[in-house]
């Protein structure tokens, strides 16, 4: 069975930066894409980040408050797939999940990781 393991998280001031990894282990990954999701405080888990390939050609996806400072990216060779994250503000504050596109629901927890905890503090 494919599972998806998030690792990375840590606490930062704001404006530091973070890089996180989900990678892809066990069984036969079929997906060609993989999103990056975060579930604040008292939040809806939401959308982060998206990458879709076909072969070598990669398409990159971001939610609108974080286009500019997280890039995603993807090396094949390991199946792992990277956010790296910039200029980090408090309100990026949450627990980061990656799942494949499009996710399970929120609410069926046995498809989803246990996430990484990503803190800024101001």
């Amino acid at each position: 069975q494919v599972q998806l393991v998030e690792s990375g998280g840590g606490s930062v001031q704001a404006g530091g930066s973070l890089f996180l990894s989900c990678i892809v282990a066990g069984g036969t990954f079929n997906a060609n894409r993989i999103d990056w999701f975060r579930q604040g405080p008292g939040k809806e888990r939401e959308f982060v980040a998206g990458i879709r390939w076909s072969g070598m050609t990669h398409y990159r996806y971001y939610e609108d408050s974080v286009r500019g400072r997280f890039t995603i990216s993807r090396d094949p060779t390991d199946n792992t797939v990277y956010l790296a994250m910039n200029s980090l503000k408090p309100e990026d504050t949450a627990v980061y999940f990656c799942n494949t596109h499009p996710p399970p629901p929120n609410s069926d927890s046995s498809r989803w990781g246990q996430g990484t905890q990503v803190t800024v503090s101001s």
